[in-house]
């Protein structure tokens, strides 16, 4: 199952909106406020890539005040 850890920068003191309705979103394992040069990093899954892509691309970055988002997609290493 694809994965990959999403790492997001919002609005100045929009995090707690924005962590609401990224767990509200269909494929969102889990998200987290953090300290740092990000704001929340969220775990996401789906049952292929080309969904992953696409509850990155038009779910989260179009959630209200999310500024910029880094992907990391999981590298399954056997």
């Amino acid at each position: 199952m694809p994965t990959a850890f999403v790492l997001i920068n919002t609005e100045i003191g929009s995090e707690a909106d924005v962590l609401k309705d990224l767990k509200k979103v269909e494929g969102v394992d889990e998200a987290s406020a953090v300290y740092g040069v990000y704001d929340i990093i969220a775990r996401v899954r789906a049952e292929s890539m080309d969904k992953l892509k696409e509850i990155v691309t038009w779910r989260i970055r179009r959630v209200d005040k999310v500024r910029t988002t880094l992907t990391m997609i999981v590298v399954e290493v056997s």
